[in-house]
């Protein structure tokens, strides 16, 4: 027993006089800051511009864990600073802490960073009292939280090279002065800062506790199932030494890094005593020293930390280089495509007519043309097509036969007609006066027909040039309403040109009954080869009164027996309407389509200019004045595409810095 109390008294002189020689530091971090002080510093740079802003995630060890469960605590052992303590949440922001190895330093150097590059220097002694007045400038003083980091920047010897992010503790039931919503304010921070796949997760937890009751567990295991993320802190190791080892190396939580056990300062211990005591406890302990010795430690862990830190930076650093580079190629070319400073009524002007031609330029090509590229998959731009649609559409509802009054006798409608055009005259002429009522009531069947096309062409051309209009003038919104006012107004213009060419197509029906078309004699010739069989069936009695006529299909004369004086005229009347209807027909359809397509024609090569032009250049060039003022979005996005490339472009040279030194250490 005495032996045994003299090799533990050796063990503790021989500790203490290592302690003191600096030996515990240089555990710590000897080697490990040559190698990843410029990766990390490259980072840090890179947290410093806020780059993160711009969407690219950056490696981070995030520091997590149920309130109370010793995060502070760890957190000082490595740093060898003291934070904020108190009853309750301590961190209520996030809470950067970026230390850094400085061999030669005589005394630490502390400062804070907030506040959008606000910088406080503090000292060790001080420190704490700084970050609660940061903490409460940002956060407030009472106990709510904030998402609003601090930086905590430590220069001091001895210290491990790290950069770790200390979150808010998680808990679940608010105290007096705190939201009810506490905990889930706390969720989203620290879900915000676990979820990227860059970061690390240092889940500190009590081993008082049993793991998978912890919430800090079940946050991390949402982000990472597989635990491939996760390091395990295992703090008051001291207060449950039972059953620890089977809890860390039997791992029923997925904690893939592994686990470290600690020992923090406990009362007015030094850094450099409870580090001694540390290696005490775990060393003659006699549940903890069985605990593997690469698992236990404030040193073991932070050169676990450094590990951990230095893969990750390098396997993220040419995913983060290739990112940068990515969005600031989009951010300079969605500048170069935003509309340039206009200085004065001449540059307005230019512009202008750029963004006229280029409207007109792809109004041709949809609209004459055919051609769509730049809209494949979008029918409603497919103007020659769709106008094309219609105009088959008009010409299918334009009867093909000559209309008929519904449930007619066949030529009665013929026999009223001559009945009440007959005149002192030869017995054997057609009157012409009943062929041009029989044919304006023909017509007027139809003359919505043609007023119904060129409705849905201009309505649909309307919405076509608007979207155009609209979409090649987006850059100026402040010159769109006018843009509106002058497709409106030639749309209308449209409208009456062609409401007047349909009035003039229907009444030049009317004027005569005239046609140049060679099927008019044709057509009426075949129908009146069954002209004396129709009169044989009207006249004689003793034949059948259902006959088959061409032109006509099967009829029944019976009823015109008795009218058998007009049935010559009644069936000639009727064979010349039917064959001088396809001629109607003919000149409807060909005569609206030819009107049509010149008018889309003329609107495309001259007049949207010219409405446009009158529009924004009249009044004293009132219109394009109104380009000199930018809008408000659009000078919030120059002004924020600016500050993206200048940021970039800072972060480009950042990495592009720190590969060169890797390039010529060799260690790509």
């Amino acid at each position: 027993m005495g032996v045994k109390k003299a090799n533990a008294a050796d063990d503790a002189k021989g500790a203490i006089t290592a302690a003191a020689s600096g030996v515990t530091a240089s555990a710590i971090a000897e080697s490990y800051n040559d190698q990843i002080r410029p990766l990390l510093d490259a980072v840090d740079r890179l947290r410093h511009l806020k780059v993160t802003q711009e969407g690219i995630q950056l490696p981070t060890i995030v520091v997590v864990g149920d309130q109370s469960s010793g995060k502070s605590s760890v957190l000082e052992s490595l740093a060898g600073i003291s934070l904020p303590r108190g009853q309750g949440i301590c961190t209520r922001v996030p809470l950067v802490m970026r230390l850094q190895d400085d061999p030669y330093a005589d005394s630490p150097k502390l400062q804070l960073e907030y506040s959008n590059g606000r910088v406080v220097a503090t000292t060790e002694a001080k420190v704490a009292d700084a970050i609660n007045a940061a903490t409460a400038e940002i956060a407030g003083s009472g106990k709510g939280i904030s998402d609003a980091p601090i930086t905590l920047v430590v220069r001091k010897r001895g210290v491990p090279d790290l950069t770790l992010v200390d979150l808010p503790g998680i808990t679940r039931v608010p105290v007096q002065g705190q939201p009810e919503d506490i905990y889930d304010q706390i969720a989203k921070i620290i879900k915000e800062y676990i979820a990227p796949k860059e970061s690390i997760i240092l889940n500190v937890l009590s081993a008082t506790v049993d793991f998978p009751t912890c919430e800090s567990i079940r946050m991390s295991q949402q982000v990472d199932r597989t635990g491939e993320r996760t390091l395990a802190v295992v703090t008051k190791v001291d207060k449950a030494p039972e059953g620890l080892l089977e809890k860390v190396t039997m791992d029923d939580v997925h904690i893939g890094l592994g686990y470290v056990c600690v020992r923090n300062r406990i009362g007015d211990e030094t850094y450099d005593q409870a580090r001694v005591e540390e290696e005490r406890l775990f060393k003659y302990h006699p549940l903890l020293s069985k605990i593997d010795k690469s698992m236990v430690g404030i040193p073991v862990l932070a050169q676990r930390l450094m590990q951990i830190q230095s893969a990750i930076i390098a396997k993220c650093l040419p995913d983060i280089v290739k990112q940068i580079n990515d969005r600031l190629s989009r951010s300079s070319a969605e500048l170069d495509q935003m509309p340039q400073d206009l200085n004065n009524v001449v540059d307005a002007v230019r512009v202008f007519f750029h963004i006229v031609k280029q409207v007109c330029t792809s109004l041709e090509k949809v609209l004459v043309r055919g051609d769509f590229d730049v809209y494949p998959e979008e029918r409603e731009f497919h103007g020659t097509a769709r106008i094309a649609e219609m105009l088959s559409g008009y010409a299918k509802k334009l009867p093909e036969q000559c209309p008929r009054s519904r449930g007619e006798l066949f030529l009665m409608e013929e026999v009223r007609i001559l009945e009440e055009t007959k005149g002192i005259n030869l017995p054997n002429f057609l009157p012409r006066s009943a062929f041009l009522v029989m044919l304006k009531k023909k017509v007027e069947t139809v003359d919505q027909v043609p007023q119904d096309l060129v409705n849905g062409v201009w309505e649909y051309v309307e919405d076509l040039v608007m979207k155009i209009v609209l979409k090649h003038s987006d850059n100026f919104p402040q010159m769109q309403s006018s843009c509106r006012r002058a497709v409106q107004s030639l749309m209308d213009k449209a409208r009456a040109r062609s409401a007047q060419h349909v009035k003039e197509l229907m009444e030049m029906e009317l004027v005569a009954d005239f046609t140049a078309n060679p099927d008019y004699m044709k057509t009426w010739a075949d129908i009146m080869v069954g002209f004396e069989e129709f009169m044989k069936a009207v006249e004689d009695h003793s034949k059948p009164t259902r006959i088959t006529l061409v032109g006509f299909g099967e009829v029944d004369v019976s009823h015109l027996r008795v009218h058998a004086d007009l049935a010559e005229k009644a069936f000639d009347l009727r064979a010349r309407l039917t064959a001088y209807w396809k001629s109607i027909v003919l000149r409807l359809v060909d005569g609206l389509a030819l009107h049509v397509l010149r008018a889309v024609k003329l609107l495309v090569e001259k007049d949207l200019e010219e409405e446009l032009g009158n529009e924004l250049l009249g009044n004293k060039f009132a219109g394009v004045e109104r380009m000199l003022t930018p809008s408000p979005s659009t000078g919030t996005k120059r002004e924020r595409l600016k500050k993206s490339i200048v940021l970039l472009r800072q972060s480009k040279e950042v990495v592009a810095n720190i590969m060169d030194k890797i390039s010529a250490a060799g260690e790509v």
